[in-house]
């Protein structure tokens, strides 16, 4: 394959120095991905107003041969639900007019989640003539999209040349929706073996003054939204106390829950046993893995849940909920313990249990080197269109 240029659109981007994460795990692939081709260009569309929600400032970058474009534009939320084609053309005459600004030339699209990127990127591609991925890597709104059969999920999946979802259980789903499945393919999410390797614990406990003489339990996953199960998490640690006092639960990750979430644990008396230790820099991640001495994640659904992968890599056990994506993951019990969500009982019985197992952590490294960005990514050109 002749090395060319490739257009990616994500709504979410992390901006220059990662103090936003936002689908962080897109720029990670697009490290690797950036070998084959001569430029990548990252487009990812701000609306007005935006930044200041985030609490985040973008400004156009480039790092080894990415150039990384935030274009304003105008939006209104009710777009979503009356005037969803609205949305579509007023993104992606933003984008347009970027293309043309910058004199962007490219061969190849891949838009990241099907609403809106993939729906911009099929109007990209009937501009331009040149062929779209897209990678769908939610699976609640995929599935909704399926059951309500949304026309701006079907028509964009009907444009697209291929489609990947990260989730494998989700592709047989589209066959409801008459997507050929010579379409289709299951190709899972990554990490970075360059960042996530074994460090020693008790020097990462020392670089983050944790303390040595605790188990720690970690978890990663932004508090935007109940999805990710922290209630229950909270729940479960304070049944844990009751057993066992030697512990400390550390949840990296920040949001619109934070408040709620420290006066549940004040409510319950866990201060001296759980830490809300907010959004920390993706550089900084591994040294909490290395830390810990278990990986949760008490999601109610997960797509693919990458943190937990990226745990694996360090070597760490990982408890998990059944939530559709650490099935897919968690295959057996050398790997870790799988329960079923918004139980905190069954939850706080598999984090004891795991804590009183002696684990093959090489072997759970080994595992998870099927998931290095270096092994999806060659997966994912290989399933590129002809451009």
């Amino acid at each position: 394959m002749p090395k060319k240029n490739l257009l990616v659109i994500c709504n979410n981007f992390p901006n220059q120095n990662d103090t936003f994460v936002g689908n962080i795990f897109v720029k990670e692939q697009i490290k690797y991905l950036k070998d084959y081709f001569y430029n990548v260009y990252v487009v990812s569309p701000v609306a007005y107003g935006m930044e200041y929600l985030r609490g985040t400032k973008y400004h156009s970058y480039q790092f080894d041969n990415v150039h990384v474009y935030f274009p304003r534009y105008i939006n209104n939320p009710l777009f979503w639900y009356y005037q969803k084609s609205t949305w579509v053309s007023i993104e992606a005459k933003a984008i347009m007019t970027l293309i043309e600004r910058e004199h962007l030339h490219f061969d190849l699209i891949h838009a990241h989640f099907t609403w809106p990127s993939g729906a911009v990127g099929i109007e990209l591609k009937q501009k331009y003539s040149v062929p779209i991925v897209i990678t769908e890597h939610s699976s609640n709104t995929f599935i909704k999209a399926i059951e309500t059969q949304d026309k701006s999920f079907i028509d964009t999946w009907h444009e697209a040349d291929k489609i990947i979802h990260v989730k494998q259980s989700d592709v047989t789903a589209f066959n409801s929706v008459h997507i050929p499945r010579r379409n289709l393919i299951w190709i899972p999410n990554g990490y970075d073996s360059r960042k996530f390797s074994s460090m020693e614990a008790k020097t990462c406990r020392e670089v983050l003054d944790l303390p040595l003489d605790k188990k720690l339990i970690l978890n990663i996953g932004n508090t935007y939204s109940e999805v990710k199960g922290h209630k229950y998490l909270i729940e479960a640690i304070s049944k844990i106390v009751m057993e066992r006092k030697d512990i400390l639960c550390i949840i990296i990750g920040s949001g619109k829950l934070q408040a709620r979430l420290e006066n549940q644990i004040v409510s319950q008396g866990m201060e001296d046993y759980i830490i809300l230790a907010g959004g920390k820099p993706h550089g900084e991640i591994p040294l909490w893995i290395n830390a810990c001495d278990l990986f949760v994640l008490p999601s109610l659904s997960e797509s693919f849940g990458i943190a937990q992968i990226e745990a694996m890599a360090c070597g760490k056990p990982v408890v998990a909920t059944r939530n559709g994506g650490s099935e897919e993951i968690i295959t057996n019990k050398k790997l870790g313990l799988l329960v079923e969500p918004k139980n905190p009982y069954n939850l706080a019985q598999a984090i004891l249990r795991a804590l009183e197992t002696t684990w093959d952590n090489d072997y759970i490294k080994m595992y998870a080197k099927q998931f290095t960005w270096n092994n999806i990514v060659k997966d994912i050109v290989n399933i590129y269109p002809p451009y």
